[in-house]
């Protein structure tokens, strides 16, 4: 026999009795050593759901009241918890997160804003919460908890919760539960002898009282800010820091696993903060105060007027609150899902949060083991934070209605964001008229605006002597090492996409088609414009000839979307994105109104149908497969150089130093603040770091590892003048990313709503009637990067250096600005000024040396071969054999490279029939072109046919191979993985996520593991066997066919399979037991409806819509 382990699955042999036990026989046997279920139903109980409240409890004073003390602002009531309540959903929206880090803030935040979520790179992969909910939940368990290694019915005695999420009635009934013997402690702190210490006092108290209540046998404490009277001399103690004191206390006091936290708090109504408490201990929370908001908000005048005119979706007050909750709840499984985790009993008290501005005396009291590079607030300056919002709930002054603090939306008067309307307006002026002091005042207004990055605290000082500009390297040297943002034509329009690569092609820098390919008539340069147009590109103006619209960095993501071999052999660089700054650990969205036909031609799709990007968990499962990615693309591509892009967080630096070692040529550190078409708020404002940390601790990372000369570090996020360029320069980065700004620069206005596809000047829309607004022309942008490059040559000769290669990595120029900050003066820059020395090679040399190579390869021998050579080059017929063991990984990339430079996708009228025998390596015949028709014999690793684009590919075991080889694993796991074409046959089964993101290739297999056909969105599966679970999910296009029955075949004539003759020759019987998968998209493809018409007359083909 010959099988697979799939996930979850294990086997054992028993040295002693030389048996071998498979997965089932070693789970019945430790399932029945003892009566767990007879156990579990005697001792195990569940929380009943109990409905909402169907009226409000407060006076509308009193909530308002209630708000303006905790801290609640109107965005947070409008745009958050009313849109939770009406749509069941996180509010999405869009650019990035432009705002000061809180502690930098001149405004007051909740203590959730300093921190940050962090989520999986590479080291283990994020999980899709909608398609793979499966594997995911948020159930709870509340109640003493005893030793694991001691088995007994006592372990059982605990109450199940569905979920965190828990109303009022519900949080009732666990108080009111006789077994867990409920202590409530209230989380007030008293000023009245003033504020300094009464914090730390207080905390101190409530970790006592907590502790007795669970010596004396308290399973449930439940930490409570409701009162029935608010006093104006007791300000709530920020909830997460009392949840996180008592649970550091219990840790401490070996009493944790005796009782329950859990939190009743009106400091709590966003999904961060929701998992924030949950990370730092609570098993359940009840957000009193934003249930009261939600119902509220259903029953005033406004709301009702609305829902009765049609102007919104009519919902009861109870359904408001349940929309909110499932809100909350799909929130939670997303933030869980980023870090890869499935469970949130293993999410709770996993503290998986950076902290950015809190003190190590708050950090060792509450929050234990968090990573807090910078320092920041006391826990006096906590309270007087945590006062600044209570004080208005009392003062004779505070308006009747709540503030807008503007930290989502700009609003003059309100937060301060870094891409404003004036900032937008002086560049544009700046950059349209070409007009030097325009730039200047432009340079001003940016180095007046209040503190907002770690950046602005420092300043760079030389003790050389000035020089003057002459002797400093010339601007279009320093623009070579200026690229834009990877933003995808789809998100944003193809005047702006193109726009942006014509001026950086200009300029000699690097523009990024995001992802979702590229349009081929892009490749060439532009031979036919008269007064800056060309019939080519119609659509664009102030053109010149010789102008190229490709973009020289490549983009390959989780999606996939229109990489073919064609896209990949023409790019400069290839970049794979394992995270985005403004969303890091997710997947994205690209929705069905921005799909227009000339999109989906590009992406291989179906106009108006959503376009689903997985979060990078196929073939980035951790470090060794993101090698053989980046193998993979070395292979198909020799000549471009491969780029990684990474998101700043603690940790990065060794995620890095693996990236490097799996031969990437270029690391790219993105800051949280990037800017992105559309993504849940909560993603913008809460994941990421800032890109100086991120920056720092890879650049030292690698020089301790002796790392730093094989790798290009590029850094972006918030880049807006030559001010930023120099910072991270002598942070160590040798290339610089502008992303929003660039398409500020070409007339992005700012307004905001990128997510609409309403965008005003067509920058951000696919509307034919908005394109035809679009302001930009290259000029504007090439303008504004030799303003940059200006200025960072301005700042050069000041210093006294000559050239970039002088600066970089340079932290000893760095000194701390003596700046006084609102809210503490404890912020400490020692990790960003230190340094571990510099590279062995200057910045130049870095840049200037040759692609990593794959080394000798088998594609290379065959590429020698006279014949192999003539066939490709004279578009022959030639047949060959060649022996191939496991360490010959992506056979056929090379080849298919060779093929798609000379002839594109399709060109090819030669073929090539290769037959390979023996074990192939991971990501055999990856990226096969048409004429490319290939055959292994024997047996093959993961990501066989990965992005193939044409051709056919049969897989076979041997003659005579003593297994049955329908009932065998042939072929590994993601398989066929962003094929864009093509036919695949397998005789054998293959393992998990077969045709994942497969967009128009055919296979046919004999059975498959989990996630069959996920994300699929063109092409034709057919499954002749088995499946796992999840087939088809997320699956908007394309058809599957499943056999339900157990045994399996594979067409006769293609791999020799004994049933197949059997099968086809009983056609007409075997036809009802296949399963017929389609898609919302196709259902009126005449595959879908006309040829089964017949059969489905009869009663007989079970169509299943996805």
């Amino acid at each position: 026999m010959k099988g697979r382990l799939g996930p979850g699955m294990m086997i054992t042999a028993d040295l002693q009795s030389g048996q071998v036990y498979e997965n089932t026989d070693i789970k019945k046997i430790v399932a029945s050593s003892h009566p767990y279920k007879k156990w579990l139903t005697e001792n195990m109980r569940t929380l009943k759901p109990v409905n909402f409240l169907s009226s409000v409890v407060m006076d509308n004073d009193t909530i308002l009241r209630n708000q303006q003390a905790f801290g609640y602002s109107s965005e947070d009531v409008q745009m958050v918890i009313e849109t939770m309540a009406t749509q069941g959903k996180e509010p999405t929206f869009c650019m990035g997160d432009d705002i000061p880090l809180a502690v930098l803030s001149q405004k007051s935040h909740m203590i959730y804003d300093y921190f940050k979520q962090r989520f999986a790179q590479v080291t283990n992969p994020a999980i899709d919460p909608l398609r793979e909910g499966l594997v995911m939940s948020l159930e709870v368990n509340i109640g003493k908890r005893g030793n694991i290694l001691d088995i007994g019915p006592h372990n059982a005695s605990q109450i199940i919760l569905s979920s965190p999420v828990l109303n009022e009635g519900e949080l009732e009934a666990l108080i009111k539960d006789p077994s867990l013997n409920s202590q409530i402690l209230q989380t007030f702190f008293d000023i009245r002898k003033g504020l300094e210490g009464s914090l730390v006092k207080t905390l101190k108290s409530l970790c006592e009282a907590a502790d007795e209540a669970v010596r004396d046998g308290s399973q449930l404490l439940v930490l409570s800010d409701r009162s029935d009277e608010l006093e104006p001399t007791c300000p709530a103690i920020p909830i997460l820091l009392a949840v996180g004191s008592v649970h550091q206390h219990l840790i401490q006091n070996g009493l944790r696993m005796s009782a329950s936290i859990v939190v009743e708090t009106a400091q709590c109504f966003s999904t961060h903060q929701f998992a924030c408490l949950i990370g730092y201990g609570a098993s359940a929370v009840c957000p009193y105060l934003a249930l009261e908001t939600c119902r509220q908000w259903r029953l005033s005048t406004k709301t009702v007027n609305m829902m009765r005119n049609g102007k919104m979706p009519t919902v009861t007050i109870e359904q408001a609150q349940r929309n909110f909750s499932k809100a909350v709840k799909s929130g939670l499984l997303k933030i869980l899902s980023k870090m890869g985790i499935s469970l949130l009993s293993s999410y709770c008290g996993a503290q998986i949060f950076e902290i950015y501005g809190l003190g190590q005396e708050v950090v060792d009291i509450a929050f234990c083991g968090s990573v807090s590079k910078i320092g920041g607030l006391t826990l006096d300056e906590l309270a007087r934070e945590a006062l600044s919002f209570w004080v208005k709930a009392f003062s004779e002054d505070t308006a009747k209605r709540l503030e807008n603090f503007g930290f989502i939306q700009f609003r003059p008067g309100g937060e301060y964001h870094g891409n404003n309307p004036e900032m937008s307006k002086l560049l544009h002026k700046a950059v349209r008229q070409k007009n030097e002091s325009a730039y200047s005042i432009y340079q001003q207004h940016l180095a007046n605006r209040p503190i907002s990055v770690l950046r602005d605290l420092l300043e760079i000082k030389s003790d050389r002597s000035p020089i003057p500009v002459g002797k400093v390297e010339p601007a279009i040297s320093i623009v070579q090492r200026f690229c834009t943002g990877g933003m995808s034509l789809g998100a944003i329009s193809r005047e702006t996409h193109e726009a942006i690569a014509i001026a950086m092609n200009r300029l000699g820098g690097k523009s990024n088609s995001g992802e979702g390919g590229e349009d081929p008539v892009r490749w060439s340069p532009l031979t036919d414009v008269v007064d800056g147009y060309s019939p080519t590109l119609p659509h664009l103006k102030g053109l010149q000839n010789g102008d190229t619209a490709t973009s020289a960095i490549k983009q390959v993501a989780s999606g996939r979307f229109g990489v073919t071999p064609t896209f990949l052999v023409n790019a400069d660089q290839l970049e794979i994105k394992i995270a985005q700054g403004a969303k890091p650990g997710e997947g994205g969205q690209l929705p069905g109104k921005k799909v227009s036909a000339y999109i989906a031609r590009l992406r291989n799709s179906k106009p108006g149908v959503p376009l689903i990007s997985p979060p990078p968990h196929h073939d980035i499962y951790s470090i060794e497969d993101l090698a053989q990615l980046i193998f993979d693309l070395h292979q198909v591509n020799p000549k471009a150089k491969v780029s990684v892009k990474l998101v700043a967080e603690a940790g990065i630096g060794t995620v890095a130093s693996g990236v490097a070692k799996g031969n990437a040529d270029i690391v790219q550190i993105s800051g949280h603040d990037g800017g992105t078409g559309a993504s849940p708020v909560s993603s913008i404002k809460h994941a990421g770091g800032p890109w100086e940390l991120g920056l720092t601790e890879t650049h030292q990372t690698l020089i301790q590892n002796g790392l730093r000369e094989r790798i290009i570090l590029r850094v972006d996020g918030g880049f807006k003048s030559g001010f930023d360029v120099l910072m991270a320069a002598s942070m160590g980065a040798d290339e610089y990313g502008f992303g929003s700004v660039a398409m500020i620069a070409t007339g992005c206005i700012m307004a905001r709503i990128c997510h609409t596809n309403n965008c005003p000047v067509g920058v951000a829309s696919q509307r034919e009637e908005l394109r035809a607004r679009f302001p930009g022309v290259p000029g504007d942008l090439v303008n504004y990067f030799l303003y940059v490059a200006e200025e960072v040559r301005g700042a050069l000769a000041q210093l006294g250096y000559e050239k970039m290669d002088d600066i970089i990595g340079r932290t000893e120029l760095l000194r701390p600005r003596q700046i006084s900050l609102m809210k503490t003066q404890h912020i400490d820059l020692s990790y960003i000024l230190s340094s571990l020395g510099l590279p062995k090679w200057s910045s130049t040399e870095i840049r200037k040396q040759d692609v990593h190579s794959n080394g000798p390869v088998l594609d290379e021998i065959l590429l020698s071969d006279s014949e192999v050579l003539e066939a490709i080059e004279h578009e022959k017929e030639i047949k060959k054999s060649v022996l191939i063991s496991n360490v010959d990984r992506a056979v056929c990339g090379r080849i298919a490279g060779v093929i798609a430079k000379k002839y594109g996708d399709a060109g090819f009228a030669g073929q090539l029939n290769i037959t390979f025998n023996g074990s192939a390596g991971q990501s055999f015949a990856c990226f096969l072109t048409p004429g490319m028709k290939i055959r292994l014999v024997g047996e093959a690793n993961d990501y066989v046919g990965k992005g193939m684009a044409g051709g056919e590919l049969v897989v076979a075991p041997p003659e005579n191979i003593g297994f049955c080889p329908e009932d065998a694993t042939i072929v590994g796991n993601t398989c066929l993985y962003g094929a864009t074409g093509g036919q695949i046959f397998v005789r054998g089964k293959a393992g998990e996520r077969f045709a994942v993101r497969n967009s128009l290739a055919q296979a046919v297999v004999e059975g498959t593991g989990d996630h069959c056909c996920e994300y699929m969105t063109g092409g034709c599966v057919v499954v002749l066997g088995k499946v796992g679970r999840n087939v088809a999910a997320g699956m908007t296009g394309g058809l599957a066919y499943i056999l339900d029955e157990d045994e399996t075949l594979i067409q006769k004539e293609k791999t020799g399979s004994l049933k197949g003759g059997a099968i086809l020759s009983e056609w007409e019987a075997y036809l009802p037991l296949f399963w017929q998968l389609v898609p919302p998209s196709e259902e009126d493809t005449p595959e879908a409806c006309a040829e089964f018409e017949r059969v489905i007359a009869a009663g007989r083909v079970p169509v299943q819509t996805a």
